[in-house]
């Protein structure tokens, strides 16, 4: 007999892990080998499961799933990663293919679907829709990061509110420099973050830190 297929799952409502979990169990080819309802549990329960396949919530509470997808696939290549998410983002989509994700499914995707893209993944089969494919190819060869795309959702105020929030600045201290109000950069804070997927300053600052070219002697 054929080794069962390991299952990571990761999501933090208890209730979709409930359901995930109960699905899982019926199917005697497959192993529930873990949970996880955050990034840094997700990485670690892969580190230390192993799994075969990782069904993986885009949203976490301390960040992205996207990011946690790069991370384990960097540390185990051969775990594939299978993105759930309550909406269709195309962002999301193709930042979830850049970090190494072998599909990408909806939450209201029937129970039956998401078991049968599970095998299909461990088989090595695609899980992406052709037209969804070529979009990304064409994203790839213009050489337009993830990174590249999610700013371009940015107003030139936003991105010049998140230089300073990557400064290291307050909300009051960015009002009294470009001369807004305390509230009004508290709402384009709001706005930023939400375009960017993130969930506080300091993910924000770290984002654009990223694409910053190193100091001279570091």
């Amino acid at each position: 007999m054929a080794e069962a297929t390991r299952v990571l799952i990761v999501d933090d409502h208890e209730v979709v892990r409930e359901g995930l979990r109960a699905l899982i169990r019926r199917r005697n080819e497959m192993e529930l080998v873990g949970e996880a309802s955050s990034v840094a549990t997700a990485i670690e329960e892969a580190h230390r499961t192993e799994p075969d396949v990782v069904v993986m919530d885009v949203r976490l509470p301390d960040g992205s799933g996207i990011e946690a997808c790069r991370e384990i696939r960097a540390a185990r290549p051969d775990t594939k990663v299978i993105m759930l998410t309550s909406y269709a983002d195309e962002e999301a989509v193709f930042a979830s293919i850049m970090a190494g994700a072998t599909g990408y499914l909806l939450k209201q995707t029937r129970m039956e679907a998401l078991t049968d893209a599970i095998e299909r993944a461990v088989r090595g089969e695609s899980l992406l829709d052709p037209a969804v494919t070529q979009r990304v190819l064409e994203r790839v060869r213009s050489g337009r990061s993830p990174e590249d795309e999610e700013l371009s959702l940015l107003s030139e105020q936003e991105r010049k509110i998140l230089d300073l929030i990557a400064d290291g600045k307050t909300n009051k201290e960015i009002a009294a420099e470009i001369f807004l109000s305390d509230k009004t950069v508290k709402n384009y804070v709001s706005s930023i973050l939400s375009k960017l997927n993130l969930r506080r300053r300091s993910e924000a600052a770290a984002f654009i830190a990223r694409r910053r070219p190193p100091l001279p002697g570091t």
